[in-house]
């Protein structure tokens, strides 16, 4: 079984939701990167996700919800879009936070779990987990994935271990 298969089964979809996703991406020429535990995944060992998170060049934003919103299911928050297929128990969220805009420009092409993706730099992936871990208004669940996830690229590049802030480091070694 390959790792897209794996990653087919896993998130129980019939159809190819990323690849559909990544489709419209795509036919709008719209610059996006993987992000998050998936963008960890392209540097580290991988472990299961059901989330794909991404950022978007933010001037196609408002055009592309539009026409996700024929194709999937979308709901907005704060500082994400969140989109969805009947069927799949993939979540894809678009990053909206205007911090990790610069992100996509350092991107590089990728394979994780068996898609060929533009995917964050690893330094960027681990400044947006840092992020994450210090958001308070994440669940602590998510923050202590979030820590998993910075330990797993700080064994993949030791170098990443000076880049960890003070309030942090204690909590990670």
């Amino acid at each position: 079984m390959t790792s897209r298969e794996f990653f087919q089964r896993a998130t129980g979809g019939k159809k190819d939701f990323v690849r559909s996703f990544v489709g419209v991406l795509r036919s709008r020429r719209l610059p996006f990167c993987v992000i998050g535990g998936l963008a960890v995944n392209a540097y580290a060992e991988p472990v299961v996700s059901l989330d794909l998170d991404l950022v978007v060049a933010a001037e196609g934003i408002e055009d592309l919800v539009d026409l996700l919103s024929k194709k999937f299911r979308v709901e907005r928050f704060e500082n994400s879009v969140n989109v969805s297929l009947p069927g799949s128990d993939l979540r894809i969220q678009i990053q909206t936070d205007p911090r990790y805009q610069d992100f996509i420009r350092r991107s590089k092409k990728l394979r994780t779990l068996g898609y060929l993706l533009p995917v964050a730099n690893i330094r960027d992936v681990l400044q947006g987990k840092i992020w994450a871990a210090l958001d308070q208004s994440r669940r602590a669940s998510k923050r202590q994935k979030d820590l998993a996830d910075i330990l797993r690229l700080i064994e993949t590049d030791p170098g990443l271990k000076s880049l960890i802030p003070h309030e942090l480091a204690g909590r990670l070694l």
